[in-house]
């Protein structure tokens, strides 16, 4: 739980507490200090070189020195409350909660309404199942994939020396998940580090650029998809083919990039993959299937309902708070 929502339920929680003497707070005025501080009283009045008022929190008459009444200050905050204008510090705690909001949005993007990026990275499709939107969770194939280590990459490149032509296939002829729309946004946000035995190329670090990620489309042979080639000539050059989708590339915050398909993709299989520059492609790839007739992903993300259809009953700031603890 975030310090603004402590704050938060640590205000509503004291506003409960209150409510015997609601009567006499909702009467009382703010007798606001040159320091900043204020006395809630409901009447004072003015004796020498003193103040003597009667406290709406105490029920009884207290003096302070006229000196540090800061009077503006006071009759500008009953101006404004006659006004219907908020409390300085309910519109500092509104200030403060929208800071908050706009820190969580750079950090994980709402991509549809009631669904956002996990704030732990990874790789995610947005597909639409029967009109609702919904994240799924890619997972990269033909490697062992540690669970633990959702937001970072295996990665290996081909030998090129071991033969004269290598493919690039994964396992089976459909991918765990399957798209329902002809079009669907993949999000990565993934880190370079090197897992267990896998050998990373040369030149695999951060300075590989953002925009490396790729949509292909697989090709079934033998009973599994084939992502890509490796070919090389007998004076030693190799060369790579794959069926690559046009698609466009989008960095947003948080350190993720939105790939999208520029048309619609035929039912079938395709795969991410990652350009690894003079490595050629990476063959550790997120795989997925684009069907609109396949079943409903089991592990999708769907909307937050109190997000999508927020209840007009409950505390705009108390919403917005519980929207956040649940993502």
């Amino acid at each position: 739980m975030s310090r603004l929502t402590c704050l938060f339920l640590i205000t509503l929680s004291a506003s409960l507490l209150v409510v015997p003497s609601a009567p006499a707070q909702q009467l009382a005025k703010r007798l606001i200090l040159k320091d900043g501080s204020y006395q809630l009283a409901t009447k004072w009045e003015v004796k020498g070189d003193r103040v003597r008022y009667y406290s709406a929190e105490r029920d009884d008459w207290e003096e302070v020195p006229k000196s540090i009444v800061d009077w503006d200050a006071t009759e500008k905050y009953e101006k404004d409350r006659a006004a219907g204008k908020p409390a300085p510090e309910a519109v500092e705690l509104d200030k403060e909660l929208e800071a908050e909001r706009q820190a969580d949005e750079a950090k994980s993007p709402h991509v549809a309404p009631g669904l956002r990026l996990p704030d732990e990275g990874g790789a995610v499709l947005l597909d639409t199942f029967q009109t609702q939107p919904q994240l799924v969770e890619l997972e990269q194939s033909s490697g062992a994939v540690n669970k633990n280590t959702r937001g970072n990459i295996l990665r290996a490149a081909v030998n090129p020396i071991a033969s004269s032509k290598q493919s690039i296939e994964i396992p089976g002829l459909h991918a765990k998940i399957q798209s329902h729309t002809s079009r669907p946004s993949i999000y990565l946000n993934v880190a370079s580090q090197e897992l267990g035995d896998t050998e990373m190329p040369k030149g695999t670090g951060p300075e590989l650029p953002w925009d490396r990620f790729r949509i292909v489309r697989a090709q079934e042979k033998q009973g599994k998809r084939v992502v890509g080639d490796i070919k090389v000539a007998v004076y030693g050059k190799v060369s790579q083919e794959q069926k690559f989708v046009p698609a466009n590339s989008e960095q947003l915050t948080g350190g993720w990039v939105k790939l999208t398909p520029t048309e619609d993709l035929a039912s079938g299989e395709y795969a991410v993959v990652e350009m690894l520059g003079k490595e050629g492609m990476n063959f550790f790839v997120w795989d997925f299937g684009v069907n609109p007739s396949a079943p409903p992903n089991a592990t999708a993300w769907k909307p937050d309902a109190s997000a999508v259809n927020p209840s007009p009953d409950k505390p705009k700031e108390l919403e917005k708070r519980q929207q956040g603890d649940k993502q």
